[in-house]
């Protein structure tokens, strides 16, 4: 059974195959008072997934290894935001955001404020 954080605290999850990513979004998120977990590809993050429970997952929509996707269709019941470096239309965004769980659409590099607001109200539905 995956354990949950405690104390009430948000639980985040920073999937990126670059580390630079995924160490600024950790450190963002840990001094907004936010625990983070973080993976180094859709693999990594399924295995995590199966000792912690996040409440929001931040996925790189573009990583080596098993494609995103895939990765997508097998996690329940935890958001999901993409982050992606790649400008995508409004079209290709709507098709990303009917996948699953995905609930959000974060265009990278990111705008510290705007990824904080985002993931507070993310976590917060």
């Amino acid at each position: 059974m995956a354990k949950k954080a405690s104390s009430g605290t948000k639980t985040i999850m920073i999937v990126d195959d670059e580390e630079d990513i995924r160490e600024t979004a950790k450190t963002i998120c840990e001094k907004a008072g936010y625990e983070v977990i973080t993976a180094a590809n859709g693999d990594d993050c399924l295995e995590k997934l199966k000792k912690a429970k996040p409440d929001l997952i931040l996925m790189d929509i573009m990583m080596p290894g098993t494609p995103v996707k895939e990765v997508v269709k097998k996690i329940k019941g935890v958001p999901i935001a993409y982050c992606s470096v790649v400008r995508t239309s409004d079209a290709e965004r709507e098709q990303l955001l009917q996948e699953g769980n995905v609930v959000d659409f974060i265009q990278k590099p990111f705008d510290i404020n705007d990824l904080l607001r985002r993931v507070k109200k993310l976590v917060a539905k």
